[in-house]
């Protein structure tokens, strides 16, 4: 699932970052409502942790902006005011959720996978594939019973593959989903993930490459 947070406090903006990554998100950050617009056009992301207070272009109006474009994203509203008409004007701005800062980081760890939820169906609390079991609450893999401990790239990807259900995922969607915007589109990042996959996964390879088209689990 890929997340942008737009937060002009570098300091938490950075610590929410992490946070997130460490949860198997791909993650960027803008530091304004400008560049928040800017990434929002150039990437498809899950959910969008919006500072209320954005300088420059305000995140109301983004959040506004979101919303007549016709954007999949799903918004969560963070901000310092928390009474209940704060609340009312970011959930009829458009926003999704509501978060009033300070908050939980457990909170709004949970409140966007809520929201990433509803961009796409759930997942099953196990996906299953070629003898590969993923408990996705848990974050752990087996396969024909063995335990795979995998790195989080690597379990974004297998997840990616495993959603598909036995359909092709190409490369440009795997960088998409799974890394953020530092990553570079002509990195062997991907091939190079896939080959330590195949390797923790054992024989007989579960992963297939379609030749000039992607990756699936057949």
């Amino acid at each position: 699932m890929r997340v942008l947070v737009a937060e002009d406090e570098r300091m938490l903006a950075d610590s929410v970052a992490e946070g997130l990554r460490q949860e198997a998100f791909a993650v960027d950050v803008a530091g304004d409502g400008e560049a928040a617009l800017e990434r929002l056009a150039l990437h498809d992301y899950d959910v969008l942790v919006l500072d209320r207070d954005l300088p420059g272009v305000h995140g109301d109006e983004v959040c506004r902006a979101m919303v007549a474009g016709g954007s999949a994203v799903r918004i969560l509203m963070l901000t310092a005011a928390s009474d209940v008409r704060s609340r009312v004007e970011g959930l009829f701005l458009g926003a999704d959720d509501y978060l009033p800062k300070p908050f939980a980081f457990e909170e709004l760890v949970a409140r966007v996978h809520a929201l990433g939820r509803r961009t796409r169906p759930a997942d099953p609390p196990m996906l299953e594939r070629a003898g590969i079991r993923m408990d996705t609450a848990h974050r752990q893999v087996f396969r024909d019973g063995r335990y795979v401990p995998l790195s989080r790239k690597e379990f974004g990807v297998l997840a990616e593959l495993l959603r598909a259900g036995g359909a092709v995922v190409s490369a440009e969607t795997l960088l998409e989903k799974v890394w953020d915007e530092h990553i570079d589109p002509f990195t062997n990042t991907v091939r190079t993930t896939m080959m330590k996959l195949r390797r923790k996964l054992g024989d007989p390879p579960p992963i297939e490459t379609v030749t000039g088209v992607g990756y699936r689990i057949s």
